[in-house]
């Protein structure tokens, strides 16, 4: 044992990930714009739905606006999100305009 503890240990370096920082916050965003798109178009045709049986005799449709609603908001949430890393950063500035 003291053998053992008296060797010298020599420690792997730190793996890092072979994907650049960059690259791993552009995957998340797309990530979060497809969930985003699944969530907000699954709503909006619920609703659709809801509102065909209780109001619009069972038409078809209302489903469809609302899951182009939907689709729509999340699209639009989507690019301003990527064009939000475009500009540049305006953190603690307030921006007066005439």
């Amino acid at each position: 044992m003291a053998d053992e503890s008296s060797a010298p240990q020599t420690q792997a370096p730190a793996a890092r990930s072979a994907r650049p920082l960059s690259e791993a916050l552009l995957n998340d965003k797309w990530d979060r714009c497809l969930s985003s798109l699944l969530i907000r178009s699954g709503l909006g045709l619920s609703f659709g739905v809801i509102f065909s049986v209780l109001l619009f005799k069972r038409r078809a449709w209302p489903a469809y606006v609302g899951l182009g609603f939907g689709a729509g908001r999340a699209v639009e949430e989507c690019d301003n999100s990527f064009k939000r890393a475009a500009r540049e950063s305006r953190d603690g500035l307030r921006v007066l305009r005439p």
